[in-house]
C-alpha cells in the first residue's frame, strides 16, 4: 500500500452517501473517519438528489517502504492528479474556501 486515505463525512446525506473499496461497502456519517486503501479498487455514490456530499479527505503516503525513485513518481502522479481536476472543475483551491 503506497498510501492511505482517511475521509471525514463534513456533510452527510443520511444513509443516502456510499464509498465501496473492493467488496465491502460503508456510509460515511458527518463526525465519523474512515481510512481505506488507496490502491483497492473503489468508487464512491450520493443517491441524494438535494444533499451534497462534503467531505475532508486527507491521504497518508508509505514512505518508509517507498523508494526515492517510486517516491517521486508518485509525487508526479499526485500531480498530474491534481492538474486534471483542477482542469474538470472537481477541485476547489484555497482561494474559494
Amino acid at each position: 500500500n503506497m498510501w492511505l486515505t482517511c475521509q471525514m463525512g463534513i456533510q452527510v446525506p443520511q444513509g443516502k452517501a456510499w464509498i465501496r473499496v473492493g467488496p465491502e461497502t460503508r456510509r460515511w456519517q458527518e463526525g465519523k473517519c474512515m481510512v481505506y486503501d488507496t490502491t483497492f479498487e473503489h468508487e464512491t455514490f450520493n443517491e441524494s438528489p438535494d444533499i451534497e456530499r462534503v467531505v475532508l479527505h486527507i491521504d497518508f503516503w508509505n514512505f518508509v517502504d517507498l523508494s526515492p525513485t517510486e517516491v517521486r513518481a508518485m509525487q508526479r502522479v499526485y500531480e498530474l492528479r491534481e492538474m486534471f481536476l483542477r482542469a474538470e472543475g472537481l477541485i476547489e483551491t484555497g482561494d474559494k474556501l
